[in-house]
């Protein structure tokens, strides 16, 4: 009788360690990395100021014209302004500058400029690894 009970006491301890060890596996693969994404989308949109290109949840591309703590003003077209708060934003897009190099880039390989297009092509490739 007395190793019966012994028997069953140590495999109460099995599945409470099993379910442990679920509930830890749960917190590394499930709730943290939900957390860093949601501190990144946080501090993305925080970080996000006048003249940034960005495209709201629901789909909307603009540049912010005007912010405050809690809203983003964005113009989507010439003239046309509209007001949203600040957590629509959905991603930001790079920077136009990126699009002028690359323009730069083509107009002077067709002159012949290499030392121009040297440049522009680190440029490019600093932008493409941030990007990945």
């Amino acid at each position: 009788m007395l190793l019966a009970e012994s028997a069953a006491g140590g495999g109460n301890f099995l599945i409470w360690g099993l379910l442990a060890l679920m509930f830890v596996a749960m917190y590394f693969f499930m709730i943290r990395p939900q957390k860093k994404r949601q501190r990144e989308q946080q501090e993305m949109q925080q970080a996000a100021g006048p003249g940034t290109r960005i495209v709201t949840i629901g789909g909307l591309h603009g540049t912010i014209i005007a912010n405050d703590d809690e809203t983003v003003t964005l113009e989507i077209s010439d003239g046309v302004q509209v007001v949203f708060a600040r957590q629509a934003i959905g991603r930001v897009l790079p920077s136009e500058n990126t699009d002028d190099v690359a323009e730069e880039a083509e107009e002077d390989a067709e002159s012949g400029n290499e030392e121009t297009v040297a440049s522009v092509e680190e440029t490019n490739d600093e932008s493409t690894a941030k990007k990945n």
